[in-house]
């Protein structure tokens, strides 16, 4: 549309010029240092034209190379491109070998250099080759100092992978002197941490892991049991350092039964024996643990007042086993005898286990029951007996009398 009206209008210029210079085609004349030259109107506007074209044809030719070698750039540049993306489909297929090397044929050529080094690192590590992954690091180094940190946490994760656990150490301490709240840097170094449970340096790390926010919370609070459970366990003669780490800790994992079993057995054996009972009775008042409940009747404190609270237990929970058990140890701790009896019995006919006819085996020798304690001894062996491979008594007789 644009065009034809550019042609309807230099036809319509035309014609006005024609009708003029039809009349009077006009006279040009140029005086230069007493040289004359005459010339129409028409033919002036011709050698205008004719000079303006060669101008143009001589930028063009001026031109022509810087182009070619701009074209050039871009056709290297769109095929390094075509490579990337192919070494990169390589990778995720697991053909590490040409992966690598499709992303660093004509790296240069490349808008990211830096990604292409670091994607043949990975794939250089996938094939075992340690010294060329770390050759590729040095050069993803090279081409961009500013990202050293990136590269370094690179190294790290991949050495990390590769269970080159000193250097990973090594090569994280430089990310964080650098940067010391690079939150990568810091979740490498938590998991190196807990791979070489090395509990007392996760414990400096934790809290402001869980404050960056970086990792899972499901993570971080797996970490933190982890690592508390033995740090309690480390504690257990240092009644201040049990409290101050008890305090340290999120108040949604002082719930957490396996924290709380750890507090517990802290607690006996400073000789806090009060305080555990009390810790105890309170979690599983606010959480039933059949871990907690067995624990309880193993403490050492009050054993009447211990004996009283199991029995309201089992005023709800007449048909629990572990809590039958406790209040079966508890009679005994305070010689109830008949007591203790009969809450074996009734464990072991809801749910039998191997320390409960144990225990009622060692009830039985001191009632003078050898014969009956013989017995539960022998039903507690067999309950324990899980090796299938081994030929069992009775199976012999059997193929022995066909």
């Amino acid at each position: 549309m644009k065009a034809g009206l550019a042609v309807i209008f230099a036809l319509l210029m035309g014609a006005l010029a024609a009708n003029y210079l039809l009349q009077d085609i006009g006279y040009v004349l140029i005086n230069f240092r007493g040289k004359a030259l005459e010339m129409s109107v028409p033919v002036l506007i011709l050698l205008l034209v004719l000079a303006y074209l060669v101008v143009r044809i001589c930028a063009h030719i001026l031109r022509a190379p810087r182009r070619l070698g701009e074209l050039a750039a871009q056709r290297r540049q769109r095929k390094a491109g075509e490579r990337i993306t192919r070494g990169y489909i390589e990778l995720g297929e697991g053909n590490f070998a040409r992966g690598e090397k499709l992303l660093t044929k004509g790296v240069r050529n490349s808008d990211t250099p830096l990604l292409n080094y670091l994607a043949a690192a990975r794939a250089a590590q996938a094939q075992g080759d340690q010294e060329r992954r770390d050759n590729w690091l040095s050069m993803a180094y090279e081409q961009d100092p500013r990202a050293a940190a990136a590269v370094l946490v690179t190294q790290a994760e991949l050495q990390l992978a590769n269970d080159e656990f000193e250097r990973c150490r090594a090569t994280l301490n430089k990310v964080l002197e650098m940067t010391p709240n690079n939150a990568e840097a810091l979740r490498l170094k938590a998991e190196l941490c807990v791979t070489q449970s090395d509990w007392f340096e996760l414990q400096e790390l934790l809290p402001k892991l869980r404050k960056q926010g970086h990792v899972a919370a499901e993570v971080i609070d797996d970490w933190f049991v982890r690592c508390w459970c033995f740090l309690l366990g480390e504690a257990a003669n240092n009644p201040g350092r049990i409290r101050q780490l008890w305090k340290q800790l999120p108040k949604h994992l002082r719930e957490h039964p396996q924290l709380i079993h750890a507090h517990i057995i802290a607690l006996i054996a400073e000789g806090q024996l009060g305080e555990a009972e009390s810790i105890t009775r309170k979690a599983i008042n606010k959480k039933w643990s059949d871990e907690l409940v067995l624990l309880y009747g193993q403490l050492q404190a009050d054993a009447a007042v211990q004996l009283r609270c199991a029995e309201s237990w089992l005023r709800e929970r007449p048909e629990d086993a572990a809590l039958l058990l406790t209040a079966a140890r508890l009679s005994v701790r305070n010689e109830l005898w008949g007591k203790a009896r009969s809450y074996f019995e009734t464990s072991n006919a809801i749910r039998p286990s191997p320390e409960t006819w144990h225990d009622l085996g060692q009830l039985m020798l001191k009632l003078g029951e050898a014969g009956p304690a013989s017995q539960a001894f022998q039903k507690g062996l067999t309950l324990s007996y899980t090796n299938p491979d081994l030929p069992r008594l009775e199976d012999q007789l059997g193929s022995d009398s066909a």
